[in-house]
């Protein structure tokens, strides 16, 4: 029984979490165009919004970088300028310091989401869901930094990369090889496929469409409010620079 569970989860249930990930964004992308976007909510409450923000994306831009060259570059090739200690506990470092970034900055966002109640009103139970499921992630991600601790030889980490290598290139391992993971790797792993699984039915896919060229852009953005204005205030409050 405990082999089989581990062969759902650790072998067919990667593949049909990436196809979902996969297809499911080309769909909505060819026929749910208008819904393809983040809706904002920085009107509602703008400070705390920019602070968890800023966070929460550095954090995660380096976690998701690390997590890929960290767990898709073969031993044979990092191997050649470090050790696997020494690589493990770069990863503890590095992982540990984005990951808190990231941490503190979702909290922020998730605590604004579910206490203001303006906020919450403009949320869906996606949105909602999305931001608990984040968090959780991030909450067991480190959680396991002392467990690797405890793994000198950096065993975990070549387990846990030698699956991630195999999935990729269509030959899985034996699942029988994670069993010897602590729970937080195991339950870590699992949710991570399941973010790509939710992804194309989420505000998540406005990732594919990050404006990296917004960060250098230079001018104003029109922002429009519901409430009744004079004229004098509504020529002062429909223009601000652009964030």
């Amino acid at each position: 029984m405990r082999d089989t569970l581990f062969h759902i989860l650790f072998v067919w249930y990667p593949y049909f979490c990436l196809t979902a990930f996969l297809f499911g964004s080309l769909i909505r992308f060819d026929r749910e165009q208008y819904s393809w976007k983040a809706s904002s909510s920085q009107l509602l409450r703008k400070r705390q919004l920019k602070l968890g923000s800023n966070l929460f994306h550095v954090g995660v831009l380096f976690l998701l970088v690390g997590h890929t060259v960290g767990l898709l570059t073969p031993t044979s090739v990092y191997t050649l300028v470090l050790t696997v200690p020494q690589k493990q506990m770069i990863a503890i470092v590095a992982g540990g310091i984005a990951g808190t970034i990231c941490f503190v900055g979702l909290s922020l966002l998730l605590h604004r989401r579910l206490f203001d109640p303006r906020i919450r009103q403009t949320s869906t139970m996606m949105d909602l869901a999305v931001l608990g499921i984040l968090w959780t992630q991030l909450s067991i991600g480190l959680l396991t930094l002392p467990f690797s601790l405890g793994h000198h030889d950096g065993a975990a980490m070549l387990t846990l990369s030698h699956w991630a290598q195999g999935i990729l290139t269509l030959q899985p391992v034996d699942a029988k090889t994670l069993q010897g993971l602590e729970w937080p790797y195991l339950i870590h792993l699992v949710l991570g496929m399941t973010i790509f699984l939710i992804f194309p039915f989420s505000r998540l896919v406005h990732v594919w469409s990050a404006p990296v060229w917004y960060l250098g852009r230079r001018g104003y953005q029109v922002v429009r409010t519901r409430r009744r204005l004079g004229p004098a205030a509504g020529r002062s409050a429909s223009i601000q620079p652009a964030e």
